[in-house]
């Protein structure tokens, strides 16, 4: 039996501007967006970051789910993107309408991190990858 981590979905109000804010912030492209809107996928690498509409996630689940917002504190989870340049890429999400959660860090191993919320407050690691 073959398992593979292949797509985490956040669900959003708009999908549209969430996928531009993450061509926007992190550079990433759209591979695909419905023609309604409500649902769309970004070129990622091996696993894809793709977004539903509340709307359609509604209709997946019937006793419906805790919506994120960039109000209130994050999920006890988060989305990371290993980069070249923390302080770079911390710079154009924020430009892109990101908000600051943490400033970068250097760790005890020795990786950098920075954490933001995106638009829709979902939490974003931004850091170094990790030396092995």
């Amino acid at each position: 039996m073959m398992i593979k981590f292949a797509y985490t979905i956040l669900y959003v109000t708009d999908v549209a501007s969430s996928i531009s804010f993450y061509e926007t912030a992190f550079g990433l492209q759209r591979r695909f967006i419905s023609p309604d809107q409500d649902y769309a996928e970004l070129v990622t690498g091996e696993t894809t970051i793709s977004f539903a509409s509340k709307d359609l996630a509604n209709t997946n689940l019937s006793e419906g789910f805790i919506e994120s917002n960039s109000a209130s504190k994050p999920f006890g989870i988060e989305i990371g993107f290993a980069v070249d340049d923390v302080e770079q890429t911390l710079n154009d999400a924020l430009k892109a309408g990101a908000l600051l959660v943490e400033k970068p860090k250097t760790k005890p191993w020795g990786q950098t991190v920075a954490y933001v919320k995106d638009i829709d407050g979902f939490l974003i690691e931004i850091c170094t990858s990790m030396e092995g």
